[in-house]
């Protein structure tokens, strides 16, 4: 059986409320749309971590950030962690990575340095874009081009911009005759459309009289919400005043452009790859655009920044909707699954095409950067998502249970409700289990004690996680013995003392 292609396109601050066949919204997306038309469209796909680095971390490891390492931002996952590429490129497919990385705890822009899983010929990260610019060109994209008038004074047409030149490679990646040789696996990473917004002039110009109506979630109070929500409301002011519209030109003028970019991708693929390839996409996280007064994401678990959109295409087309809950997590493994490639036994997602049963998924945060504490510092949170309600808890402050059917706005806090008690232990005690289960490195008897179960005895976490001699689960030796672990309880050692 011939092993199939896997095109894999990502976009960054993209959630589901920024993509016309989600949103509804007269956003122009028509290539995605178009993609969800031939495709499966998961409705209640979400991220691992609503910031960009631990996001990509559980995209391109198949594991948590908290498991991976980079559990903020500028963190690079621990050397002994495999990836994405590393699986398939083991598996005898060509593996190519083209644009934003965010990967390897350098500044934003990378090192301009390929990791030896993906093919140096074809990387192209944004220390490789800045170095095909001028001073002047940076300081332009970075800071000068904010207006119609910016783009038109300095001439800027798409091929200034980093997406076009990432299509590019893509395309001719695509094209090179060698490629019917091999099976691949691409994947196509965007920056857009997150700051700074750069596209041509005309996609700004659509845009300038739009206004984005968030509806309710503009006039949220907070009053029954975690504090730290109220504190970055406060210093970070939302622009959004109680009409509940949301104006910025220029992000959804690059919502446009991307999408556009993202089409002429998908279009290159030839009559012979289009036959043999699944095409997935997908985006890190969203933005919060002054929805529950906040702006830009971090510790929030609204579906803002953790509802991502979800699309995969297998390559005869399948027209569906999924409603189950699925993470980034799951996209590793179910890739691996198309592929005919064992998973291995450290990877915790399944294989989504064929879920069908009643699941959670879990949601983290810990700290948006390591560089700078203007967004709070750290501020552990866990989340757990079931097809009916979402349960958040914020270590440091309250938590929160949102009915996901009835209140899809999630403006009214139920953590305190007396007739939801049940649905809210059974979630408790779901995103517990789940956090044993994957060793999350946070968890602590405080979790378990909230002061809306009384009832709650301290729950004491103590296994160490099972180590399998897979050739990719990291090996950790047994303290007492040497020998590698195989899940040492503590009841076991408690025995031994």
């Amino acid at each position: 059986m011939t092993r199939p292609n896997f095109l894999f396109i990502m976009t960054d601050t993209q959630a589901t409320n920024m993509v016309g066949c989600y949103s509804g919204k007269p956003l122009n997306t028509n290539n995605i749309d178009r993609l969800a038309a031939e495709g499966i469209r998961f409705n209640s796909a979400y991220t691992c971590s609503p910031v960009c680095t631990p996001a990509r971390a559980g995209l391109f490891t198949g594991i948590y950030a908290n498991q991976s390492g980079p559990w903020t931002n500028n963190v690079a996952p621990g050397k002994n962690i495999s990836t994405m590429g590393r699986y398939f490129k083991d598996a005898g497919y060509h593996t190519c990575y083209i644009g934003k990385w965010h990967l390897d705890g350098h500044d934003y822009f990378g090192t301009g340095v390929c990791p030896s899983e993906w093919d140096a010929d074809y990387w192209y990260d944004g220390a490789n874009y800045l170095a095909e610019l001028t001073e002047e060109e940076i300081g332009l994209w970075r800071n000068g081009l904010n207006s119609i008038e910016d783009l038109q004074a300095n001439n800027i047409d798409e091929t200034f911009t980093w997406a076009h030149r990432i299509s590019n490679r893509a395309v001719d990646f695509l094209h090179q005759p060698a490629r019917a040789d091999q099976p691949f696996l691409m994947v196509v990473s965007y920056d857009e459309p997150h700051h700074p917004f750069t596209c041509p002039v005309e996609y700004l110009q659509k845009y300038q009289d739009f206004y984005y109506d968030l509806g309710a979630k503009a006039r949220d109070t907070l009053a029954n919400k975690p504090e730290h929500h109220r504190l970055w409301s406060q210093a970070m002011p939302s622009p959004v005043g109680d009409d509940g519209r949301y104006h910025h030109p220029l992000y959804f003028a690059c919502n446009d452009f991307v999408d556009d970019q993202i089409g002429r991708v998908i279009n290159a693929l030839t009559p012979e790859q289009q036959a043999n390839t699944w095409v997935i996409y997908t985006s890190d996280h969203g933005e919060m655009m002054g929805a529950h007064r906040l702006i830009s994401k971090g510790a929030a678990m609204y579906d803002d920044i953790t509802r991502i959109p979800l699309i995969i295409r297998p390559p005869q087309g399948e027209h569906r909707q999924v409603d189950t809950p699925v993470s980034h997590i799951d996209l590793l493994p179910t890739m691996m699954a198309l592929a005919g490639i064992d998973k291995p036994a450290i990877l915790p997602g399944g294989n989504i095409l064929a879920a069908d049963s009643p699941r959670g998924v879990m949601v983290e945060f810990n700290r948006y950067e390591i560089e700078h504490d203007s967004f709070g510092g750290f501020i552990p949170v866990r989340c757990w998502v079931t097809e009916e309600y979402k349960l958040v808890l914020n270590l440091f402050t309250s938590d929160e249970l949102y009915d996901r059917r009835n209140d899809p706005d999630e403006l009214n806090n139920l953590i305190d409700a007396p007739g939801f008690a049940d649905v809210r232990n059974t979630m408790h005690d779901a995103l517990l289990d789940y956090m044993d289960k994957i060793r999350d490195p946070f968890r602590t008897y405080q979790w378990s004690l909230r002061p809306w179960r009384k009832e709650a005895q301290p729950r004491w976490m103590g296994a160490f996680r099972p180590r399998p001699e897979d050739g990719y689960s990291p090996v950790v030796r047994d303290y007492d013995t040497g020998l590698p672990t195989q899940g040492v309880k503590v009841e076991e050692k408690k025995q031994k003392f």
